[in-house]
C-alpha cells in the first residue's frame, strides 16, 4: 500500500511517485523505462513527474507512451521553464506539453525554477491555466523561503507544492523550508531521494540495510517517505528497482534505526542555502 499525502485543497495523492529526470536520453534504455514507469503504475506508485527540460521534452513523450489508456489513473505533474512562465509564452509551453504528454490536462503544473518573469504575472497566469482546464493545480520547484514569501504576497495562495532536493545527505530544508512548508499545509515533493542513485552504494547505509534485509536506497527513500508532508519522487530506468522502492514505503523506521541515519547523516546546525542538482 502506498501512503498518501494532502495537498492543501484536500485532494489526496500518492506520497511514493515516478521522477522521470535523465530518462528518454538513450535509445537502447527506452523498453526498459517505460516498462519501469508501468510497473509503478501496477504498484499504486501513480504520481509520475517530468518536465519539458527532461530531454528537451522526450521525457513528456516517454510518459505518454508509458500511460497508454491508463491516463485516468495518473496523477501527472511536468514542470515549465522559468523564461516559459510568462503570460504571453506560459499558455505555449504548456499547450506543448499537453501534446507531447498525450492528454487535456496537467494534473499539476510547476514552475521549474525561479527566473526574471515576475512573480505575480506567472501566478496569473497558471491561474487562467486553471480556469480554463488545462491544469488542475500550480506549484514551484526549487524555492527558498523567501521566495515562498514573495510568492504568497504575489497572490501565489493556490500554489500546491515546492519540489525540492531532499534526501539524507541534504538536509538543510529541515531548518526553514519545510517548517515554513508544513505550517501552511503545502507538502514539499523531494526529487532525488536517493541522491541520484549514489546514496544506494553508501557504505554505512549498505551495513545497517544488511542487517534488516533492505538495501542501502530502500532506507534512504524510506527514511523520507517516514517524513510528514512529504512526496518522494525516485526516478528508477528498471521494473526490478521500481519494484524495490515501493518496498520502502511500507517500512516504518524504527527510533533506534532513526537515531543511528541521524549519527550518519547529521542535520546542519545552522541554515544553509537551499541546493540544487
Amino acid at each position: 500500500m502506498i501512503p498518501r499525502t494532502n495537498l492543501p485543497d484536500g485532494e489526496m495523492v500518492p506520497a511514493l511517485g515516478q521522477g522521470t529526470w535523465m530518462m528518454a536520453e538513450h535509445p537502447a534504455r527506452r523498453a526498459s523505462e517505460i516498462a519501469a514507469l508501468r510497473r509503478g503504475l501496477d504498484l499504486g506508485m501513480s504520481l509520475i513527474d517530468t518536465a519539458e527540460m527532461y530531454a528537451e521534452g522526450a521525457a513528456e513523450t516517454l510518459v505518454a507512451e508509458a500511460i497508454g489508456d491508463r491516463r485516468d489513473e495518473v496523477f501527472l505533474v511536468t514542470k515549465v521553464y522559468p523564461w516559459n512562465a510568462s503570460e504571453g509564452e506560459l499558455p505555449l509551453a504548456c499547450a506543448r506539453s499537453l501534446r507531447r504528454l498525450g492528454t487535456d490536462r496537467i494534473d499539476l503544473y510547476l514552475l521549474h525554477w525561479r527566473g526574471d518573469v515576475p512573480l505575480a504575472e506567472t501566478v496569473e497566469a497558471m491561474e487562467r491555466l486553471r480556469d480554463a482546464g488545462h491544469i488542475r493545480h500550480w506549484g514551484v520547484s526549487n524555492f527558498t523561503v523567501a521566495d515562498m514569501d514573495e510568492l504568497l504576497a504575489a497572490g501565489g495562495g493556490r500554489c500546491a507544492t515546492n519540489q525540492i532536493l531532499y534526501n539524507l545527505g541534504r538536509r538543510g530544508p529541515e531548518l526553514d523550508l519545510l517548517p515554513w512548508l508544513g505550517s501552511r499545509g503545502i507538502p514539499a515533493m523531494a526529487y532525488s531521494p536517493i541522491e541520484q542513485g549514489r546514496l544506494a552504494g553508501h557504505a554505512e547505509l549498505a551495513r545497517l540495510g544488511a542487517g534488516l534485509g533492505l538495501t542501502a536506497g530502500q532506507i534512504a527513500l524510506a527514511w523520507v517517505l517516514n517524513r510528514q508532508g512529504i512526496i518522494a519522487i525516485p526516478r528508477s530506468g528498471s521494473p526490478e528497482h521500481v519494484s524495490q522502492n515501493q518496498q520502502a514505503a511500507a517500512l516504518g523506521l524504527t527510533r533506534d534505526v532513526v537515531s543511528e541515519l541521524d549519527r550518519i547523516f547529521a542535520a546542519p546546525a545552522s541554515p544553509v542555502p537551499l541546493e540544487m542538482i
